[in-house]
């Protein structure tokens, strides 16, 4: 029996590649010497494509796959993908924000409390002798009783709120759209900023969210305040980031993305009052197997007419007439 032509742009984790190549004819896009003619060549078989959200997917690569029904993405952020155009064509996006989620919920909590209790540098003042030479490392921030506001009250948000409960943590939250849940809803970003301690962005990407964390919303987090960000760079004004640490006029942020990656931007990195991480919050062999796994199973689902999986809904991510 032939089997179905699958356009990839990007590989998965090996057990999932074993399963794809097994059921599926595979395209190689991203091992192609010109990536246009292979596109060119072999776009016009294929009904599917697998990729991940650091690809970019334009409305011109999505014209040379007229059959194309189904985009399998194995990340759970997908900015750099032309979805009005998915949109039209009525082609299925997957992601894979299940998978991931609990990961990234644990790399908040961590990023905050190793930023509240000065983790990397007290990992540096053992390190170098000054324990010893200089005596009692200074004096840090608690984490219980304080106040958290977090911004995307989505999977990952719920998550992350769930955690902060057990750490003792007064929540409260901003979203997009009203949410019934056992958390107070702000209907202010600067307003939940002034209100809290720490403030955690777990939004998605893209074009609605960009800069969306504002010059006004660190401002009014404050010298005390401490940005955790575990979406995308671009939700956060970064130039505005970097001018209020430098200042003092924001106390501390926990960083798991950036503007522009995997080069973080120098002025940034050479702050004290920032702690970093490589944009690795699903970063464990478990869950990035998981998520290899989600794209095998949506693509299963698709050609046996299924319903899918993780269906991303488009209508929440494309722009309206008039908006």
């Amino acid at each position: 029996m032939t089997k179905p032509d699958l356009m990839m742009l990007h590989d998965l984790r090996p057990r999932a590649m074993v399963q794809v190549e097994a059921a599926y004819t595979v395209h190689r896009w991203d091992r192609a010497d010109d990536p246009a003619a292979f596109l060119a060549a072999h776009g016009a078989a294929c009904r599917a494509l697998a990729t991940n959200g650091h690809v970019p997917l334009t409305r011109e690569m999505l014209t040379a796959m007229p059959k194309l029904g189904i985009v399998a993405c194995a990340s759970a952020g997908f900015e750099g993908f032309d979805l009005a155009a998915l949109a039209e064509r009525g082609i299925a996006l997957t992601n894979t924000s299940a998978a991931l989620c609990d990961d990234v919920a644990d790399t908040a909590i961590l990023l905050l409390l190793a930023a509240r209790r000065g983790l990397v540098g007290a990992d540096a003042y053992v390190r170098s002798g000054e324990w010893v030479r200089e005596g009692m490392y200074p004096l840090q921030r608690r984490v219980a009783g304080t106040r958290l506001g977090i911004v995307g009250l989505g999977t990952i948000g719920q998550a992350i709120a769930r955690r902060a409960e057990v750490f003792g943590l007064q929540i409260a939250f901003w979203n997009r759209s009203a949410k019934t849940t056992p958390w107070r809803q702000v209907a202010d970003l600067v307003t939940l900023a002034r209100e809290c301690d720490h403030l955690v962005v777990a939004l998605a990407g893209g074009p609605a969210t960009r800069g969306i964390i504002s010059r006004e919303v660190i401002e009014a987090l404050g010298p005390e305040g401490l940005l955790v960000n575990v979406s995308r760079g671009s939700t956060v004004d970064q130039e505005a980031l970097i001018e209020a640490l430098a200042a003092g006029r924001l106390g501390h942020a926990g960083l798991d993305v950036f503007e522009e990656e995997p080069t973080a931007e120098p002025r940034l990195v050479a702050l004290r009052n920032v702690t970093l991480y490589p944009h690795h919050a699903s970063g464990t062999v478990e869950t990035r197997d998981a998520m290899a796994q989600l794209v095998v199973d949506n693509l299963a689902a698709f050609f046996a007419g299924r319903p899918l999986l993780t269906p991303v809904d488009l209508a929440g991510y494309v722009p309206r007439a008039g908006d």
